[in-house]
């Protein structure tokens, strides 16, 4: 798949649920605000009570985790990047005050301690199912390189309702996600599919937690 005409597209994409939306939820082309931050708190699981490890976040759209985090009392340092300059522009123009929060136009991960993506993988528009999921290897295989301690990513579940899926979207296995992470980057690796969306998330850890 050439990367570049397909970005383009992604980000013309999202501008304009942008333009339509504005800086919102469904301007990310979420349902809402509620389970936008559902799925924040999954990524977050990763970081667990890490407060001064620094967070990238590739598509990261509007700026709306950078906000989560703030509102939650969490200071770590954020590092937004994403594909379409007007979401950039509005992550600046909305929470560029945040302390400790920089937006920049890029369609690669910065390096961080964690490094996190929410529903990048979700629109694929007319790319065959394996041709989708070897961008989607490709992509979190950058994210783990540029990564210190870890990833975290979510995808829409192949268990889905057949009546709600929609054909523009890829839905992956999980099973085959999970194994193919464990696979490439050791066994620190959890899955959660248990939070009531029809998604699951991944996390991916390069210094696993030490539990007694």
């Amino acid at each position: 798949m050439s990367r570049r005409p397909f970005l383009d597209r992604v980000a013309a994409y999202y501008s304009d649920r942008l333009a339509t939306h504005g800086p919102t939820a469904r301007g990310a082309d979420w349902r809402d605000e509620c389970s936008q931050e559902l799925r924040f708190a999954r990524l977050l699981d990763l970081v667990g009570t890490d407060n001064r490890g620094s967070i990238a976040e590739l598509g990261c759209g509007y700026g709306a985790l950078a906000a989560f985090l703030r509102r939650n009392g969490r200071p770590n340092p954020y590092h937004g990047v994403d594909i379409a300059p007007d979401m950039v522009r509005a992550a600046r123009e909305t929470h560029g005050g945040l302390a400790d929060v920089v937006f920049e136009e890029s369609d690669a991960p910065p390096p961080a301690d964690y490094v996190v993506a929410s529903g990048i993988f979700n629109v694929r528009f007319d790319i065959p199912d394996q041709e989708w999921l070897g961008f989607v290897q490709e992509t979190v295989a950058a994210m783990a390189a540029q990564a210190r301690r870890g990833i975290a990513f979510n995808v829409l579940t192949a268990h889905s309702d057949r009546d709600r899926m929609d054909p523009r979207l890829y839905y992956a296995s999980p099973a085959e996600l999970l194994d193919w992470c464990i696979r490439r980057f050791g066994r620190h690796v959890a899955l959660r599919h248990d939070y009531g969306l029809y998604e699951f998330t991944l996390l991916v850890r390069h210094t696993p937690e030490e539990r007694p």
